[in-house]
This record gives structure tokens, sequence and C-alpha cells, in this order.
């Protein structure tokens, strides 16, 4: 059985990315790869058992099994509704 190169992606803020590069067996899922990044290490605050999970942009599943390639982002929560955020900046 083969390595999975995985890339794991977190963004604490606007314009601040981290990317932690994780290899894991095949069959490992996106629960894995989040805890190989050491991201818990490296933001202890954050809940990222909570927040919602993609890959490459597309929401998942924590127990989904990653491929070669593939990378997973944690999702922060939305400070304001995109809708009215729109609707605030028309008015202007």
């Amino acid at each position: 059985m083969s390595a999975a190169t995985i890339t794991v992606a977190w963004s604490p803020g606007p314009r601040q990315v981290h990317e932690w590069s994780v290899q894991l067996p095949q069959g490992a899922t996106v629960r894995d790869a989040v805890q190989a990044s050491g991201l818990a290490a490296a933001f202890p605050a954050l809940d990222w058992q909570a927040a919602d999970v993609g890959i490459w942009g597309r929401r998942a599943a924590w127990e989904q099994v990653v491929r070669d390639g593939d990378r997973v982002e944690i999702y922060r929560g939305l400070l304001v509704d995109p809708k009215v955020a729109r609707r605030e900046r028309f008015r202007k």
C-alpha cells in the first residue's frame, strides 16, 4: 500500500493561510489528515472538530476518505451573512 500526500489548509483570518503537507496511508480520512497536520498544536484555541471541512472547496464529511493530492480545508464560521453584506455594499 502506498502513501498519499495530503495538504491541510486553515485560514484564521483574511489573507492568512497556513498549510501543512502530510503523508498518510491509503484509506485515511479527513479527520486523520487534520490530526496528522499539527493544526491543534499550532492553534490550541481552535475547536477544529466543530468546524466544517471540505476537499478542494467542496464540503466533505470528517469520515470521508482522502486521496493522493487532495487539499483538505478547515472552514471558519461566517461573521456576516454574505447576502446582507452584499445589500449593504449596494446601498453605499
